[in-house]
């Protein structure tokens, strides 16, 4: 059953994914992952299709994936799907917000504009927000190690890599108004107090 359940949230996050960078890229054009560099493209390669094609072995059959599993409680694991499942309507709310700024790297567009409204007027990268809350899940409902491995590395490299230099594009781009956002924000989860 598990496994349906991330197939379903998989394709659901996906598609509204799909659709929104489909409408940016028409309205605001593309910037071209090569121009991130060969280090930024190496480490998602290495990270992110390991990480992808792990889930995608357990969605069609599990016993793929059984060398790394681990028994798990039943409710946390339902407790994993339900939190999975909503992480698909805070999808939504993210691409909804971000909009036509919504970029396949961490660069900046020519025309990018300081987005703070939405799940953006507590966190600076809700995004990464939701899908580590999503992975992480679904790496709970798989009850399997590996897949959550890999999420423990991929959380270590955005925080430490990916968010620093995207914000240094937007500090650059936005100057003391992104200052001013860093200031009352939290990066990926609220900030407290």
């Amino acid at each position: 059953m598990f496994r349906w359940i991330i197939l379903a949230v998989l394709i659901a996050a996906l598609s509204i994914s799909k659709s929104y960078r489909r409408r940016a890229q028409l309205a605001t054009g593309t910037i071209p992952r090569s121009r991130e560099g060969g280090a930024a493209m190496a480490a998602r390669g290495l990270i992110a299709l390991p990480l992808f094609f792990s889930i995608f072995a357990y969605v069609i059959d599990p016993n793929w994936m059984a060398w790394s599993a681990f028994a798990l409680p039943l409710w946390l694991r339902w407790t994993c799907a339900a939190t999975a499942a909503l992480t698909v309507p805070g999808t939504w709310w993210v691409f909804r917000n971000i909009g036509s700024n919504v970029s396949e790297t961490v660069l900046t567009k020519d025309n990018h504009e300081l987005v703070t409204t939405g799940p953006y007027r507590w966190v600076r990268h809700p995004l990464y927000t939701v899908s580590l809350i999503m992975i992480v899940s679904i790496g709970i409902m798989a009850a399997n190690w590996f897949i959550l491995a890999l999420t423990g590395v991929a959380v270590v490299l955005i925080r430490s890599l990916v968010i620093p230099r995207e914000e240094s594009e937007l500090l650059a781009k936005f100057g003391d108004d992104y200052k001013k956002y860093q200031e009352r924000t939290g990066r990926i989860v609220p900030r407290l107090g």
